[in-house]
């Protein structure tokens, strides 16, 4: 999947993560994450991060992940959100267990 645009998705509420993606053309994935529990669980989210990357065939972006918390699944269905918003997707977007990790 090609990133497009950039996008954000999520919050800056507790327990959430707020993702924002943008176009990395020819340069591979850039990662940053800002995280209260980075030492704890970075990388964990680094890992779920990746792994729903992949899934979605995204091999270019820059992601940048500002986590409050969020658990596993709020972070895959940011990633996803954020993806699909900058490439642009509207329609069949694959929710409800479509994407498979």
């Amino acid at each position: 999947m090609k990133i497009k645009k950039s996008a954000v998705a999520g919050t800056l509420e507790s327990s959430d993560a707020m993702v924002t993606v943008e176009p990395n053309e020819g340069h591979g994935i850039e990662f940053e994450l800002d995280s209260a529990v980075i030492n704890q669980y970075g990388h964990s989210i680094r890992r779920t991060v990746m792994q729903t990357l992949e899934n979605l065939g995204v091999s270019d972006v820059k992601i940048s992940i500002v986590d409050k918390g969020a658990l596993d699944c709020t972070i895959k269905a940011r990633v996803e959100g954020a993806v699909f918003r900058a490439a642009e997707q509207k329609e069949n977007l694959p929710w409800g267990g479509a994407i498979r990790s």
